[in-house]
């Protein structure tokens, strides 16, 4: 009401002053504007400010000196079929605005075709629904100065959660994989000298042995290229003159160079591989197209296709090219890296002998 008879006040004090055109636009009655700004309802304000102040409870939460990135999984409320199955990683503990803008860059979805001809390379795959940016995430790990962990986010490139911190020198900022333990507030650091602890970069000559490890280089200053998947750790087991034996996730035993960076932990994240998904059109978001079996389509469409009725295919599996699936071995035989590996992780199935000798049939 009082902001009502303030327009009218306006209206009639600044009447005649106008031209005839511009009194024309206001009512013969009240002397006031055809075109009224509306105010804003009371109730859409107090559940602006309601939502306004439930972000901001999120990220004090987020950025709380203690908080971790919790790994427990999260069951939605039945309300419609869509969400009767979903049973997803719990992101409630995680940084719930936007990216650092200045470590983010576009990426360019190709949906698994070629950039040039645009036909299917990769069988299966679309783009993804929502637009992204890429996270630049250091794995070099090369500066030695300290640094100080602000907050933990979600990366929609990768299923472990990164974390954001902040070096004390020069306050720049910079993403790196979040291993568990790792705290908000917490100071990792990457040298010779450092502690063991969480999130610590150094090279694995320095490294106890049985320490699990993340992130490791297999050329030194080539950055971290192998365990960088969520949940993932390899061991150490032991060190040798010039290499260090690893256990990886997938029970292989590998060399690798003892002056390589390793970050001590395990990746954060260890429950994604139990998400499910819980309808078809979440499978579309990530971009996954659904897929038809070969038993399925026609003679013509596959080797396992066509016959009568429901067939099993009349052999064993094998692609849409009529390579065999199941059993083949797929690695190269004369793979310059067969030399590092002291047991293949299916070495029991192979029948492959105790010791490599650096062949190509091992």
């Amino acid at each position: 009401m009082l902001l009502h008879a303030a327009r009218s006040c306006l209206a009639r004090a600044a009447a005649p002053q106008l031209s005839p055109l511009a009194r024309s636009l206001f009512r013969p009655s009240l002397q006031q504007p055809l075109l009224r700004i509306s105010a804003p309802e009371p109730r859409a304000a107090s559940l602006l400010f309601v939502r306004n102040l439930a972000s901001q409870a999120k990220m004090d939460r987020a950025t709380a000196v203690g908080t971790t990135p919790n790994v427990g999984m999260r069951k939605y409320k039945p309300t419609h079929n869509g969400l009767r199955h979903r049973f997803i990683v719990d992101k409630r503990t995680l940084w719930p605005g936007r990216p650092v803008k200045s470590l983010t860059e576009r990426i360019v979805s190709r949906g698994g075709r070629c950039r040039v001809t645009g036909q299917i390379t990769i069988r299966g795959r679309e783009a993804r629904k929502h637009r992204q940016l890429y996270r630049k995430v250091d794995f070099h790990r090369t500066r030695q100065d300290p640094a100080v962990v602000k907050r933990f986010e979600y990366d929609p490139n990768r299923s472990a959660f990164i974390a954001l911190i902040e070096y004390e020198s020069d306050e720049a900022l910079s993403y790196i994989l979040a291993p568990q333990g790792l705290k908000v507030g917490d100071t990792v650091q990457s040298g010779d000298e450092v502690p063991y602890a969480p999130g610590n970069a150094m090279p694995l000559a320095v490294i106890p042995d049985g320490t699990l490890l993340h992130n490791i280089e297999l050329i030194r200053g080539m950055g971290g290229k192998m365990v960088r998947s969520a949940g993932t750790s390899a061991k150490l087991q032991s060190k040798e003159a010039r290499y260090a034996l690893l256990k990886l996730q997938s029970n292989e035993i590998r060399k690798v160079k003892i002056n390589c960076l390793a970050t001590i932990g395990q990746v954060s994240n260890s429950n994604h591989h139990n998400r499910v998904l819980g309808k078809a059109g979440a499978s579309r978001w990530i971009g996954r197209r659904p897929k038809v079996r070969g038993v399925a389509m026609n003679a013509v469409d596959h080797p396992m296709g066509g016959g009568e009725g429901r067939s099993s295919g009349g052999g064993p599996s094998r692609s849409p090219w009529g390579w065999y699936t199941k059993g083949i071995r797929t690695r190269k035989k004369m793979q310059p890296s067969s030399k590092l590996i002291v047991r293949r992780r299916n070495h029991d199935k192979l029948g492959l002998s105790n010791i490599n000798r650096g062949r190509g049939s091992w």
